[in-house]
């Protein structure tokens, strides 16, 4: 029953919806309270879900019964499964944990050849592209049709929790500013392949798409500066209630605008705007420099998308923590990150203990496993994460299993870090047994600042010019914020390996299992820089 309710109410919000296009001042007025209505209703409708823990085997049995005929589905003997007394317990003990590269090389590298019915049923014609790993530039994402149709319902539902917020009637007339990639997609031999939210963008519900802005053909536009220019033009002639995007990208475009028409606030152009919806990196950074582009309080949001699915969102006001979505699409396990479960490099180790949504505790980091319907199987996505509420299963993303610097999307790892110093050794026939890097904040952008141990300093001064390049080809997301100048400058510091050691010492971290962090952070990167005041001074 609640099902049908909800999927009512979607009808109902569509028909009040479609007289926004006829534009009547007489019924605009009332328009707003209509839809605003239509979104209580169908919140109200759907928002209580199943017992977490009986939704999840319920997803997970519908998983295994639509991909029990596939290659995967029949190497792991599925139908056998399905059978099982204990679902939950079956899956765990047979099927093992998967890395992207161990995915790809036992199971979706076939689908560069067009082959069908691999880890999913029928042929993917959608990949999401996701950034760097040691296989290549870029993780190639399977996307099936049934993960967008579960992405667009998560999304909906999204959209009826907000009426939870205090906002006016009016605010569900205005337009929603979504800055994504571009729905220009490349077909890839077998495939169409490009950003997630370029790929979604094409798939919109009907009813929403009067209120999406930039507009399919601004979205089509691939050059970013050239999308962003335009934006611009257009800006005027929009009535802006919300703006959905990575926070990095929106800042630089409303500065964009703001500088384009001579404003002192976004507001003095889109009076209306009061949500911002945020995800992909952590808003915190951001937030400060974000609240003074504004002229009137905005309500910030937190989202979780993916490229493997959609995670989780914020679903109430009173908590900047996330649900997570345990009924649509994808089969949660959490891995405890700890050294029993992980190595020093954040890679899981063999026979790692999962839990289920049931047994997780608050405040604990988990590494996150998804089996999805994009025929991901026990795959480790690489995010940690803590509960904030277990009995809501709200959630908070604390980092990643490896050390990432993500200052603006740039999604720095150490396995970048590593490759960029490898390159850079056997280039200046030199070595550099440690190093770290920390980011900061730069003339209104950010800078990242190498510190690099070595005995044999080499004769280069162009040593930030050379991690630059590596990094570069390295790391798509990388390259884009380089290139965007959102990441403005690259500095690099000679130590001698020493000064490493004799702060790992001074931290009480000498030997055992201690090793020199890669990425450095907060109070820890303060330390480090009065620490090494007196290294500085000998040079």
């Amino acid at each position: 029953m609640k099902r049908r309710t909800g999927k009512n109410c979607y009808i109902y919000i569509y028909i009040c919806t479609s007289f926004l296009t006829h534009k009547n001042p007489h019924t605009m007025p009332i328009i707003g309270k209509i839809i605003k209505t239509g979104i209580s209703i169908g919140y109200k409708a759907i928002h209580f879900p199943e017992a977490p823990l009986q939704a999840q085997e319920n997803v997970l049995r519908k998983l295994l019964s639509t991909a029990q005929n596939t290659q995967f589905g029949q190497y792991y003997q599925f139908h056998n499964l399905l059978k099982s007394g204990n679902l939950l317990q079956a899956f765990r003990q047979t099927v093992p944990v998967f890395d992207y590269d161990l995915l790809y090389r036992q199971w979706w590298h076939q689908y560069q050849t067009g082959a069908e019915n691999v880890t999913w049923p029928g042929k993917i014609n959608y990949f999401a592209l996701s950034s760097g790993t040691s296989t290549g530039s870029s993780k190639y994402i399977p996307v099936s049709n049934q993960m967008l149709k579960t992405m667009k319902q998560v999304a909906v539902r999204h959209i009826l929790s907000m009426a939870q917020y205090p906002l006016p009637d009016d605010f569900w007339e205005k337009q929603i500013l979504m800055l994504g990639g571009s729905t220009n997609l490349k077909w890839h031999n077998h495939f169409y392949v490009g950003d997630l939210s370029g790929i979604t963008v094409a798939k919109l519900p009907i009813w929403f798409r009067q209120f999406y802005r930039p507009g399919a053909q601004i979205a089509h536009t691939d050059d970013w500066f050239a999308r962003l220019d335009q934006i611009a033009r257009e800006a005027p002639n929009w009535d802006i209630g919300a703006i959905t995007g990575i926070p990095s990208w929106m800042r630089l475009l409303l500065q964009h605008i703001i500088q384009q028409h001579k404003l002192k606030t976004i507001h003095d152009l889109w009076p209306n705007l009061q949500v911002m919806v945020h995800g992909g990196i952590a808003f915190e950074p951001y937030k400060k420099a974000m609240q003074e582009l504004f002229g009137k309080p905005v309500i910030f949001i937190d989202t979780y998308p993916a490229s493997e699915g959609y995670i989780a969102h914020q679903s109430r006001p009173d908590t900047h923590a996330m649900q997570l979505i345990a009924d649509k699409g994808i089969f949660f396990e959490f891995v405890p990150f700890t050294d029993a479960n992980f190595t020093a490099n954040g890679e899981i180790l063999p026979n790692a203990q999962t839990l289920l949504i049931n047994e997780v505790q608050p405040d604990t980091d988990y590494a996150l496993l998804l089996s999805t319907c994009s025929g991901a199987w026990r795959y480790l996505i690489g995010d940690t994460i803590k509960f904030t509420d277990t009995q809501r299963c709200e959630l908070l993303v604390t980092g990643r299993t490896k050390h990432f610097l993500s200052l603006c999307g740039e999604h720095l790892s150490v396995d970048n870090m590593n490759h960029a110093v490898e390159q850079l050794e056997t280039e200046l026939n030199t070595h550099f047994p440690e190093f770290t890097v920390a980011g900061a904040e730069y003339q209104n952008a950010y800078a990242h600042h190498w510190y690099l141990g070595t005995d044999t300093p080499p004769k280069a001064d162009n040593l930030p010019q050379l991690l630059d390049g590596y990094l570069k080809t390295l790391n798509d997301d990388y390259r884009t914020e380089r290139d965007t100048n959102v990441i403005k400058t690259i500095t690099a510091t000679l130590l001698p390996t020493a000064a490493f050691y004799g702060w790992m010492q001074q931290q009480g971290k000498m030997g055992g299992q201690h090793k020199f962090p890669r990425v450095l952070k907060g109070e820890t990167y303060q330390n480090w820089l009065q620490y090494i005041e007196p290294w500085l001074a000998e040079q």
